[in-house]
């Protein structure tokens, strides 16, 4: 059967791989991918400064014969060399800052916060290029032209402030499964850039500053006064459609990097409501949302414990106890109807003595291991274990049907099973029933439930009676009377026994297929 592809990827898109995979397999895709982004965003940067420049921003063209050095040398020279600087410089820059990656361990607190920073220093260095092309060509042109300095400045502005905001969140995406190793080893606690400085930044890009291209084209129209309706009519429509462009790419880039970090947090959530405490979250954003991310591993690494925690508890006082502990957790308890089983290894000081105490111990396991099992079978629980012994209690705290029937019908099925799975040593059970008090006794600070009374102590002594019958195994009449008649059938009452510590005589009843 193909195992089927999970819903959310563990960093948010496929592209970015498995989430665990190889250093060097991780650090190609990485560079792959945001050498490609990057230069994905200064092409969008250039094509925007070209269609404005040539066709929307009034003024001057600048493709005359005087500008021809600048227009088709100087600009395309630029636009190679500050490509190829800002790969080189960058990934260069890049890998140096995140040489703990390649080398596949934990980062220390500063190299975690420089990783985080990466995206940041990667902006910083495409604004600087755009900036140098912003003095540069300003420069240039503004000398040969000088009507073309308001042209040139503004639409290499608005084209480095879309690079620059399609850099920082392209760089962040490539950069997610680095962010994931680094935050393995700590919480993100203060986000550098957080989603609010996200959202502004797409106003600023889709709206800000279009917006203010806008305004300096007006105030260029008033002060020229002679400017035609088509002639102000042409920029704003093509600074417009820009904006719209861009806006809508930035918010797509937010709206993913948002929603990615809180669809695999959905996805973890709806795994642990369906049962699955195993689910977890990788973390990979260093804003808020990484808080988030850290914050639902937090709770499940919580949920896994308690589980654990209430799992152990089970194991040591029963399903059934364990249930009412925590529903019920006081002291006190009610008279119940119960049966008893007292089950006692024969002999034990003898084996203890005589055999290493590795072997003791794995022969009382597996007699213990019989006991429980048929218990289980059988709706009672094992209320204790005592050295070499063992208590069960059947109607208690759950009540059941055919308590009597079932505590005779366990005591046979484990004499049973003994007889030929346990053949190095012998145990004696006893089975009693009556009314006891069932509850919780000790103190607040430590208490455990359990049952006193007759049924007990008469099980106990039952036990101890039943290590000199042929069968080592004996109920009491009063057991036997309690039970439904298709297992009372299978008991045979004999004589009265005054047993030891006891006034009353007890009416001893064994199975049918003991001689």
């Amino acid at each position: 059967m193909q195992r089927r592809r999970p819903a959310v990827p563990p960093l948010g898109s496929r592209i970015l791989g498995p989430g665990r995979e190889g250093t060097r397999r991780r650090r190609i895709r990485v560079q792959l991918l945001l050498t490609s982004l990057l230069v994905l965003a200064n092409l969008i940067g250039s094509a925007i400064v070209m269609v404005l420049v040539a066709f929307v921003v009034p003024g001057p063209s600048v493709f005359t014969f005087a500008l021809w050095p600048i227009t088709f040398l100087a600009v395309p020279l630029y636009v190679v060399l500050a490509l190829l600087l800002g790969i080189v410089l960058g990934t260069r820059k890049t890998l140096r800052a995140l040489h703990w990656a390649q080398t596949d361990r934990a980062p220390s607190p500063a190299e975690l916060r420089v990783a985080l920073a990466v995206p940041w220093r990667l902006t910083l260095l495409q604004g600087l290029l755009w900036f140098g092309a912003f003095a540069l060509f300003t420069l240039l042109y503004g000398i040969a032209e000088p009507q073309l300095i308001p042209k040139i400045a503004f639409t290499i502005l608005l084209g480095g402030a879309v690079v620059c905001a399609n850099s920082y969140l392209f760089s962040e995406f490539a950069l997610r499964p680095i962010a994931a190793q680094a935050l393995q080893a700590d919480t993100p606690r203060a986000a550098r850039a957080g989603v609010t400085t996200r959202m502004v930044l797409t106003w600023a890009v889709g709206s800000g500053v279009p917006v203010a291209g806008l305004m300096i084209i007006a105030i260029w129209a008033l002060a020229k006064g002679t400017v035609t309706t088509v002639q102000l009519a042409v920029p704003m429509l093509a600074i417009g459609g820009v904006a719209l462009a861009t806006g809508l790419l930035l918010t797509l880039l937010v709206a993913s990097s948002t929603v990615a970090p809180v669809r695999t947090v959905r996805v973890a959530q709806q795994r642990v409501a369906a049962g699955d405490l195993s689910a977890d979250v990788t973390v990979f954003d260093g804003t808020e949302l990484g808080q988030l991310q850290a914050g639902f591993n937090l709770m499940a690494d919580g949920l896994r414990e308690r589980e654990r925690l209430r799992d152990l508890f089970g194991r040591h006082v029963g399903r059934d106890v364990a249930r009412a502990a925590l529903d019920h957790s006081g002291l006190g308890g009610e008279v119940r109807e119960v049966a008893v089983i007292f089950v006692d290894l024969i002999g034990s000081t003898t084996i203890a003595a005589t055999l290493p105490p590795t072997e003791v111990v794995d022969m009382l396991n597996r007699l213990f291991a019989v006991v429980v099992d048929e218990v289980d079978r059988y709706g009672g629980f094992v209320n204790k274990f005592e050295g070499d012994a063992a208590l069960a209690i059947f109607g208690a705290p759950l009540e059941i049907d055919d308590h009597c029937g079932s505590a005779l019908a366990a005591a046979r099925a484990i004499a049973d099973r003994l007889t030929v799975e346990l053949t190095e040593c012998r145990a004696a059970i006893g089975v009693a029933a009556g009314s006891a008090l069932a509850g919780n006794v000790g103190a607040h600070a430590r208490f455990e439930y359990t049952v006193i009374g007759d049924p007990v102590n008469e099980a106990a002594r039952l036990c101890e009676f039943a290590k000199t019958l042929p069968g080592r195994t004996v109920a009491s009449g009063r057991a036997v009377a309690g039970a439904a008649p298709a297992e009372a059938e299978r008991w045979r009452c004999g004589d009265e026994v005054t047993l030891r510590g006891r006034l009353e005589p007890t009416r001893l009843a064994v199975p049918q297929h003991v001689a």
